[in-house]
């Protein structure tokens, strides 16, 4: 549901510059590469995932920093278009880096991400474990802040928000938002139709499209 989403928001990226927060193993990276981008640079802060992504684009035009997007040294005006799929509940100071973003971003530069769609981190009561939900308790909404979640014999700490404090402080920080999307799935996207009608249920995904 998030992949065709992004790509469309996205839009024109041959030759362009592009920057990718929270990049994992970089598959995302190595498509892009693949299919014309001028240059691309993914950060990401686990070691295992930033080595994998530097065997992943190896050979290409890209480059992988490991450290966190948080710590990453922003230059100025450097950068088409910055991406980050699905990272950015799991950043507390989201205003901080809105902010960096934008600085980092060319003139009418794009800022394309997604994230865990807020219905479904709103809840202090989490799933008890890390199996495929099927039902979801959607609670303290408008409480902002921490959440704990356990996802594979560990404890993972994401930072819920709602649509109106993302939207808030991408305006701060000087973006205009063109698009919106909560990843409402289609049919030939899935391969099950029990998964389709599950899908259908509850919004998983959150995307915004922006420009500077």
């Amino acid at each position: 549901m998030e992949g065709p989403i992004i790509y469309e928001l996205i839009g024109d990226y041959q030759d362009k510059i592009i920057l990718d927060l929270g990049c994992e193993d970089a598959s995302f990276g190595k498509e892009l590469l693949d299919q014309g981008v001028g240059s691309y640079t993914g950060i990401e802060g686990s070691k295992q995932m930033a080595d994998s992504a530097n065997r992943n684009i190896i050979g290409e035009n890209g480059r992988i920093q490991h450290g966190t997007m948080e710590s990453y040294s922003y230059p100025n005006n450097e950068f088409d278009i910055v991406t980050s799929r699905f990272a950015f509940h799991y950043v507390s100071n989201i205003n901080e880096l809105f902010d960096n973003v934008y600085k980092t971003l060319k003139h009418k530069g794009k800022f394309i991400f997604s994230v865990q769609h807020p219905l479904t981190t709103s809840s202090f009561i989490s799933k008890d474990t890390g199996d495929k939900r099927g039902n979801w308790i959607v609670d303290d909404y408008f409480i902002e802040g921490e959440r704990r979640e356990p996802w594979i014999e560990q404890t993972v700490v994401k930072y819920h928000r709602s649509i109106e404090q993302y939207f808030k402080s991408l305006t701060l920080s000087g973006f205009t938002i063109v698009d919106l999307r909560e990843g409402a799935p289609k049919r030939e996207h899935f391969s099950s139709q029990e998964e389709f009608e599950r899908r259908q249920r509850i919004p998983v995904v959150l995307i915004f499209s922006c420009i500077k």
